[in-house]
């Protein structure tokens, strides 16, 4: 080899170590483009928000009441519903040449009573027994007894700030000192959660025991903290009430945990591992969430290669297609209707199947030349089915929000606590009833050994 053909051969050698750099950067740089728009991260995770657009056409409007927008005024109180009334009248040199009417303006105003709580004392009289010596009581009734110093409905209460509000007991604690003026320690309220778990228990196993037999399932899956180590909580979402189930595992286990090897129905849900593989195993059908896959195919349109960010667009137009003719299904026949969403389809698989000579593309092509390609679709044939998993995030939203203020559990008592206020909120929630009243019923149900309200 002369002179040349080593420097040919160097040459040749640089090239391709700075294109193989060049490749590096160019994942590296998306991969920090991923944001929550873009991918299955959660908008937390988004460090740098996208800039705004300068010079955008049209008027922002400003917050509050819009012009014509009909005013909304609370309906008064009706009179059987006031506490008090006072009255105000004219003194009589200012009345003088007056003529009072039979009508009055009237204010309605919302107080708080001096005193936020009642302190009832119980006692239960002794009694001796001269023959034998011993003492015998009254019988108290059983709620008063395994109640303790927090009655049912201020249990109830602290139980409702502690899942439905998000608070410490810190702040529970803070609450009770300044505005009810009583002073409680933590350890009691920590205590008073507890009771309400476990008066929780009877309405929670019954939803998990009828999981199973659910026609339609939406389920998502999100950290948990439990002493620093990281668990899942799951949520089961259905039409009728919604499941929360904290797991140490992510994997397909935790779902033929809750819905067997036996499921007829059909689950709602992202393209996460776990899920493909239960429905692999046990012949479950799926709808792949078409938020997810918008998301992923966002992220290939912002791609900084030209030929990947082309085919990440055509897919998205292809999409966008979709939802504008789901959007307009009012003023379609049903015929046209169903021609119209199965030329998109075809026409979106006919796309996706051509991918662009790129790792990132042909990565997400393979997954449509399986039954996956089917099951993003099966909402077009199954009647009822959403195209998306909205609903279910939806549900774990709060979660989040409860995970981010009180940093986790510490301990398999603390998880149960979660599991089942999450669950009967987010359900109560659904079915509009009163989460406050359903905690208390429940609680004096679990002392008194009475029949436990339902939820199903």
């Amino acid at each position: 080899m002369d002179a040349k053909d080593a420097i040919i051969a160097t040459q040749q050698e640089q090239i391709a170590r700075l294109l193989e750099r060049i490749r590096q950067l160019e994942y590296e740089i998306a991969r920090l483009k991923k944001n929550s728009s873009n991918s299955s991260k959660p908008p937390s995770s988004d460090i740098v928000k996208p800039l705004k657009i300068l010079g955008r056409p049209g008027k922002k409007r400003k917050g509050g009441a819009q012009p014509g927008h009909p005013k909304f005024s609370r309906q008064p109180f009706e009179p059987q519903e006031v506490d008090e009334v006072v009255e105000y009248e004219l003194k009589d040199k200012d009345a003088v040449g007056l003529k009072p009417l039979d009508e009055w303006f009237v204010i309605q105003q919302i107080r708080l009573p001096a005193k936020m709580y009642r302190v009832i004392e119980h006692r239960a009289r002794k009694y001796l027994d001269p023959a034998t010596g011993k003492i015998h009581l009254a019988p108290i009734p059983a709620e008063i007894r395994k109640g303790g110093l927090l009655g049912a409905d201020i249990s109830a209460a602290v139980a409702f700030m502690k899942g439905g509000c998000h608070m410490s007991y810190t702040t529970i604690q803070q609450f009770f000192r300044q505005l009810i003026q009583l002073e409680v320690s933590r350890g009691l309220l920590c205590k008073a959660t507890q009771k309400v778990s476990l008066s929780l228990q009877p309405a929670y196993q019954q939803m998990a025991e009828r999981l199973p037999q659910e026609p339609q399932i939406g389920v998502d899956e999100t950290g948990h903290h439990d002493e620093g180590k990281l668990h899942w909580t799951w949520c089961f979402d259905t039409s009728d009430y919604s499941l929360f189930r904290i797991a140490k595992s992510r994997g397909s286990q935790v779902l033929e945990e809750m819905l067997g090897n036996q499921f007829a129905g059909l689950i709602c849900a992202d393209y996460w591992g776990a899920y493909r593989k239960y429905a692999r195993l046990f012949n479950v059908r799926v709808q792949y969430c078409l938020a997810h896959l918008i998301r992923e195919i966002r992220f290939l349109a912002e791609h900084g290669v030209k030929r990947l960010s082309r085919w990440g667009n055509l897919l998205l137009e292809w999409l966008k297609k979709l939802f504008r003719t789901l959007h307009r299904r009012q003023k379609l026949t049903t015929r046209g209707f169903l021609r119209s969403l199965e030329r998109i389809k075809e026409g979106f698989l006919r796309r996706m199947r051509r991918p662009p000579d790129h790792v990132l593309a042909r990565r997400l092509a393979r997954r449509f030349r399986g039954k996956a390609a089917e099951a993003y679709f099966r909402f077009l044939t199954e009647p009822g089915l959403e195209p998306t998993n909205n609903g279910t995030e939806r549900q774990i939203r709060p979660v989040v929000i409860d995970r981010r203020i009180t940093q986790g559990t510490r301990g398999e008592a603390g998880m149960r606590w979660c599991e089942r206020i999450w669950t009967i909120l987010a359900t109560c929630k659904k079915q509009n009833r009163n989460v406050f009243d359903f905690i208390h019923q429940s609680l004096l149900a679990h002392w008194a050994n009475n029949s436990y309200p339902e939820l199903l």
